[in-house]
């Protein structure tokens, strides 16, 4: 396990993906992945919507809700261990954990709870965290 990964810590992201305000994760993300990284997580086809997500103007539904907070939590959980530039890598490259589809397209393409349940079991794994 890294030296920064602790279980207080690990507690913490996952808190943080599930009560930070969704303008907040959709700002993070924005700014850790990129505008259009994160609007093809998200499943949208305009990455100018991240950026009015990421202001508040504009909520977003359910699906890209869930598909942001997961993303977030994932790509807190990489950044921690490694740097943005891993995460972004990590969310296009293809993943065993994940019958080797990259993590970006299981979010974008996620629509119910059971489509997300791999991809942070993936992200810990892959940060160094051992379950």
């Amino acid at each position: 396990m890294p030296a920064t990964m602790d279980p207080a810590l690990l507690e913490k992201i996952e808190r943080e993906a599930q009560t930070t305000p969704i303008s907040k994760v959709a700002a993070f993300l924005q700014e850790k992945l990129g505008q259009k990284v994160t609007a093809y997580l998200s499943g949208l086809k305009d990455p100018k919507e991240v950026g009015a997500w990421a202001a508040g103007a504009v909520k977003p539904r359910f699906e890209a809700e869930m598909r942001l907070r997961y993303g977030y939590q994932a790509a807190r959980l990489i950044i921690q261990a490694y740097a943005e530039e891993t995460a972004k890598s990590w969310f296009f490259g293809t993943n065993t954990r994940l019958n080797d589809e990259a993590p970006a397209f299981l979010l974008r393409n996620a629509k119910t709870p059971e489509d997300f349940r791999f991809v942070i079991p993936a992200a810990r794994a892959f940060a160094g965290w051992s379950e």
